[in-house]
């Protein structure tokens, strides 16, 4: 069976597992970077979703002027594309990790790529949630912390599981793009060590385990979309 994988999938072989170029510190760069992007975006993201709604004219603490900083920033951000963006905060990426290469170092241009989307499925997650049950939480005396943690985040988090999940397979697709600052990954090898070597086998197991991945994140994250949306009702 080893005989004929390495007949079919040479370069494959050729990697190998572990050192420079391995398969398994190419998904280590992806599942890193993957990770803690979505740490610090989802954690902006969240702050910024949460801004749009209760500042929005409708929301439980209108406020136009921090309505309209938020929207701007999601929106400036949503509008510059992910390979421009890398190139544009290179300096505040230096500032923050000390370099412009390498999976540590795209970890600032993922998070900032990310947040503005998580932002927006954040915001109309949370818009979903039934006014009535706002007003009824409002008349008992609910206080503004009960409404946020308490009502929001809590009768929209089967909805904010499924946004959450969107957003994890966007930012697996981002991890590709992120190789272009020698940040390695799934992405990275199918590109610089499929594409551009025309080792169209590295290319296809590279795109599959990357397939793999978002399956896993996908399955995961309908089955606790489930297990709250049955919670919730």
């Amino acid at each position: 069976m080893s005989e004929l994988f390495a007949k079919y999938f040479p370069n494959v072989v050729y990697q190998g597992w572990t050192g420079d170029g391995g398969w398994l510190p190419a998904i280590g760069q992806t599942l890193y970077m993957t990770f803690w992007s979505a740490i610090f975006g989802g954690i902006l993201g969240l702050i910024f979703g949460i801004g749009l709604v209760l500042t929005d004219e409708d929301g439980i603490s209108p406020n136009r002027n921090l309505f309209s900083f938020f929207d701007k920033v999601v929106s400036l951000f949503r509008a510059i594309p992910f390979i421009i963006l890398l190139a544009f905060i290179a300096p505040l990426t230096n500032l923050i990790v000390g370099t412009q290469i390498g999976t540590t170092a795209a970890l600032v241009p993922l998070s900032l790529g990310v947040f503005p989307f998580y932002a927006r499925q954040v915001q109309v997650a949370l818009k979903s949630v039934d006014h009535g049950i706002i007003e009824a939480a409002q008349s008992v005396g609910a206080t503004f912390s009960d409404l946020v943690f308490d009502v929001y985040l809590k009768e929209a988090r089967a909805e904010l599981i499924r946004v959450t999940t969107v957003t994890l397979i966007s930012l697996i697709g981002l991890t590709a793009m992120a190789g272009a600052i020698g940040a390695g990954g799934l992405g990275n090898m199918a590109i610089a060590y499929g594409y551009n070597r025309f080792a169209n086998d590295t290319t296809l197991v590279a795109t599959l385990l990357v397939l793999i991945l978002v399956l896993l994140v996908q399955l995961i994250g309908d089955l606790l979309a489930k297990v709250f949306n049955h919670k919730n009702a």
